[in-house]
């Protein structure tokens, strides 16, 4: 099977059978996304969802995440991983978004890379949820099933986005990114995979030998 065979077949059945997958982090507004993207980082959406709701209606905008102090900010992202550091991202994160863009998130890729505490994956989901833009955020399960799947063989997540990206057509790319994180965070999960339940063995160069 050549690899673009190997995606053919991958992305129908994606196609056929989830068609209407979304991102599972809850907001309102493209600042809201903004914020709990910077959350979730090594942190599951099931907690970042609990923190934001109080944390938003405290701060339900850019300027008035901006003039918060750490002490006003911490106590409503405590529970999630690495805390300081995000309190800390999250206020000069706003403070940039005022100054510097306006209070509007941009959807330059550049220009979201700039602001405290986005990298180029939390780029990417911002510009492809927000703006639709034709990219693929590549966190740790979509390096892991593309991998598995023969979708990559890239060794950092920056390979493997240029991979998936010039394999995938511009149109699917957006909701790509969610069948295969979610993918991989309930079925081709790290630890003892479900491979019992996978419907994509077929294609997982590590099938039956997870």
């Amino acid at each position: 099977m050549t690899r673009k065979e190997r995606y053919n077949s991958i992305i129908e059945w994606f196609a056929q059978n989830q068609p209407a997958v979304q991102s599972e982090l809850h907001f309102q507004s493209p600042f809201q996304l903004l914020v709990a993207v910077i959350l979730s980082a090594q942190c599951t959406d099931k907690r970042v969802n609990l923190v934001t709701p109080p944390l938003f209606e405290r701060f339900p905008t850019p300027e008035s995440l901006a003039g918060a102090s750490f002490d006003d900010v911490y106590p409503f992202v405590k529970s999630v991983s690495y805390p300081n550091a995000k309190a800390r991202h999250l206020i000069e994160m706003a403070r940039m978004l005022v100054a510097d863009y306006g209070s509007e998130v941009p959807s330059d890729i550049d220009a979201l890379m700039r602001l405290p505490g986005v990298g180029r994956k939390t780029a990417n989901v911002i510009a492809s949820i927000v703006y639709n833009q034709p990219v693929i955020a590549v966190d740790t399960h979509v390096f892991r099933v593309s991998h598995r799947l023969g979708l990559s063989d890239g060794s950092t997540p920056r390979a493997v986005e240029l991979d998936l990206e010039r394999h995938i057509p511009k149109e699917q790319r957006a909701i790509a990114h969610h069948w295969l994180i979610l993918h991989g965070r309930y079925i081709c999960t790290a630890r003892k995979p479900k491979c019992e339940e996978c419907p994509l063995t077929q294609w997982c160069r590590d099938y039956p030998n997870l």
